[in-house]
């Protein structure tokens, strides 16, 4: 069982997006996630980003939990194959979960839900609920114009600017991977 110091939770999509792309980093992610020590935190499901990421890791002997609420588990969306499943009653309660287990939060592409998890994770590290750090893995340019757009926020003083540097986007696996070894030194 790898520790909550070294998890990493992803954020990332039911589906693959037309980009194959999108799933090649997210299997690589697993892939070097557990190839590096760390445990994957996600949200169990067994299709898509979700599948790729979990399989990714799983095919490297990565230990990887999964948080899926009962409604979800019941659609058969979750996986049970994995380390640890655990099955709670909300979304909501399924996010705390993954926060709570996690040491580093990372966002792949994905729809509305990622999109969510990752605005609502950054919102509790500007509130101070957490001080966890926050990654964007920017895979073919697909958070270009999220990026713009937290730019934009701070330039026009929505956003400070020191609340701006609470996530960082990244463009590679391999960059993700070397931010992830370094904040987790410190």
């Amino acid at each position: 069982m790898v520790s909550k110091e070294t998890n990493v939770c992803v954020f990332c999509g039911a589906s693959n997006g037309k980009n194959p792309a999108y799933v090649k980093a997210a299997t690589e992610l697993g892939e070097r996630l557990a190839q590096e020590g760390f445990g994957l935190v996600y949200g169990a499901g067994g299709s898509g980003m979700m599948g790729a990421v979990s399989d990714g890791a799983l095919s490297k002997g990565g230990y990887v939990t999964g948080i899926i609420p009962q409604s979800m588990m019941d659609r058969e969306w979750g996986r049970e194959d994995i380390s640890d499943l655990q099955i709670v009653g909300t979304i909501q309660e399924r996010k705390v979960r993954m926060y709570d287990l996690s040491s580093f939060l990372v966002t792949l592409p994905g729809g509305f839900g990622t999109l969510e998890e990752f605005f609502e994770s950054l919102t509790w590290s500007q509130l101070k609920y957490h001080t966890k750090p926050a990654f964007v893995l920017n895979v073919e340019g697909y958070y270009d114009d999220l990026k713009a757009l937290l730019n934009r926020a701070r330039d026009d003083e929505f956003v400070r600017a020191g609340d701006r540097e609470l996530v960082t986007v990244v463009d590679t696996v391999d960059e993700l991977l070397k931010h992830l070894k370094v904040r987790q030194l410190t």
